[in-house]
């Protein structure tokens, strides 16, 4: 045996007749069959051809992601309905401030409107204090200088001096129309003192004597200067009740009251005291008036 022939020859075998022809065979049956495929289709060409298209199916990476995008999206609503909610929060409370704020003003304005008013109110009544002091002095002297002149007159005239005695009483009891006035200034004794009041239950001098008037039908004016001239002047030793008492001036009074009987009388006197009844010597009176 040769050393080589063991080692296979690279050279390609040699083909037999009968292969050769029977792929020949194999080949031909092929183009046969493709032929009448062609004529086939070709016939058929008219006829629509139906395909069905299925839709991609979602991968579990793709669910995952419009999961998280729902969540991103709801959870930017919420985001967005707390901070309206706080908005509207934050806007109802500065309007509450801004009216809180309104009330506190409010309130701080009456408290100095009324501090002004109750100074005022002192003013008036350290000034009315003054007037009358004055008013007393002015008094004092003229009784001082009118008692001098009667000393002489009575020493020589036993009647005048009772003539005088008789003329210092004054009747006690009111009737009629006066009794109605006296019980109507008693029924507020106890009520405040207001300047300007005019009633029911606050008042300032002349309101007190003007409403007293009114309910029995008698109009007097407003303030204090034309009340002490309603009337005709009486002495002040001569009073019955019912009648005007005033300090100061006829036509310039400054505060008037009534005569009651037994020597009292009640008036509004000021903001300290209210509607108070109280004897002549108290604050003794420059003058009275009769109107009934």
């Amino acid at each position: 045996m040769s050393h080589t022939a063991h080692i296979r020859s690279h050279r390609k075998p040699r083909r037999s007749a009968s292969t050769i022809a029977m792929r020949a065979g194999v080949a031909g049956g092929v183009l046969s069959t493709l032929a009448v495929a062609g004529a086939s289709g070709s016939a058929n060409a008219a006829e629509p051809v139906t395909q069905t298209l299925e839709l991609p199916t979602l991968t579990a990476d793709l669910a995952s992601q419009v999961a998280q995008s729902a969540d991103a999206t709801q959870q930017a609503a919420a985001t967005y309905q707390l901070q309206a909610e706080r908005d509207a929060a934050a806007a109802h409370a500065a309007k509450e401030a801004k009216a809180d704020l309104a009330h506190a003003k409010k309130k701080a304005e009456e408290a100095k409107k009324k501090k002004a008013a109750e100074e005022a109110a002192r003013k008036q009544e350290a000034a009315e204090r003054a007037s009358r002091s004055t008013a007393r002095a002015t008094l004092t002297s003229a009784s001082t200088s009118t008692s001098s002149s009667d000393t002489g007159s009575s020493a020589s005239t036993g009647s005048d001096s009772s003539s005088a005695g008789s003329s210092t009483s004054s009747s006690s009891t009111a009737t009629g129309s006066a009794a109605a006035v006296v019980s109507f200034v008693r029924a507020q004794i106890g009520d405040a003192y207001v300047s300007g009041g005019t009633g029911p239950s606050s008042w300032d001098c002349s309101g007190l004597v003007q409403a007293a008037f009114k309910q029995i039908g008698v109009d007097l004016p407003r303030v204090s200067q034309d009340q002490s001239t309603a009337g005709t002047q009486v002495g002040l030793d001569s009073l019955q009740p019912g009648d005007i008492l005033y300090w100061g001036g006829a036509g310039s009074a400054y505060h008037v009251g009534v005569y009651v009987g037994d020597g009292m009388f009640v008036g509004a006197q000021n903001s300290s005291t209210g509607v108070v009844e109280k004897p002549l010597s108290y604050d003794p009176p420059s003058g009275a008036v009769r109107v009934l």
